[in-house]
């Protein structure tokens, strides 16, 4: 029995090693397939919207904005908000990048990506999604999009990647979300004050172009 144990202890450690080979085969595919992408925005936002939701809408048009000023979209791949956000840069002609997640229930990739690369693991595929990206834009969403959101805010709050507008799509959704952290991350002092200009609520694809330019536009000034 106890050598069963230590064979099945030994396996484990054997399979970790070998995932190690795995991960780094993802970082260097998304390196090599994206290495060139030298203006994009990301779009975050839930699987779960329709093309009837007015948020679908709204991450359509702002994608088609985003690629007539010279952005490339990249998403997560899958239905919902990525659909929308491909389906806009796909119809302006633009580049329309999809990182697909391997899930139980299978994300199938949206029919709007001109580049795809497929991700087993979250996190790999986490990098990727800021890696390249000028700006993040959010739209509303389930606990993925709040993960991409919160570790977006993270990075740029403890400089772990270089400072981008963070933009949150929707303000009757976002809102609450800014009072309680106005409430109770910066009431019980567990943020400081600047961290609440980390970010940006807009409503309208306009807005969202706007925020991007002008962040940029005051770096050029800086300079």
């Amino acid at each position: 029995m106890a050598s069963k144990k230590v064979q099945e202890k030994q396996d484990y450690y054997e399979m970790d090693q070998w995932r190690i080979f795995r991960i780094m085969g993802e970082f260097v595919e998304g390196f090599d397939r994206l290495h060139h992408v030298e203006n994009a925005v990301t779009i975050f936002g839930s699987a779960r919207l329709k093309p009837d939701h007015k948020m679908y809408q709204l991450a359509e048009e702002t994608a088609k904005l985003l690629v007539k000023n010279g952005y490339a979209v990249i998403t997560g791949g899958g239905p919902g908000i990525m659909e929308a956000g491909n389906r806009g840069a796909f119809m302006a002609k633009g580049s329309s990048i999809g990182l697909n997640i391997e899930l139980p229930f299978e994300q199938k990739p949206n029919p709007y990506i001109r580049t795809l690369i497929n991700f087993h693991y979250f996190f790999c595929r986490k990098v990727m999604f800021v890696k390249y990206a000028k700006a993040v834009v959010v739209f509303p969403g389930g606990f993925g999009t709040l993960d991409e959101l919160f570790e977006s805010l993270t990075l740029t709050q403890t400089g772990r990647m270089p400072k981008v507008p963070v933009i949150m799509v929707g303000s009757y959704f976002w809102k609450g979300l800014q009072e309680w952290m106005k409430d109770k991350l910066l009431g019980e002092k567990c943020i400081d004050e600047n961290d609440l200009y980390l970010y940006s609520i807009v409503d309208r694809p306009e807005d969202v172009l706007k925020v991007i330019k002008t962040f940029y536009n005051k770096g050029k000034k800086a300079k």
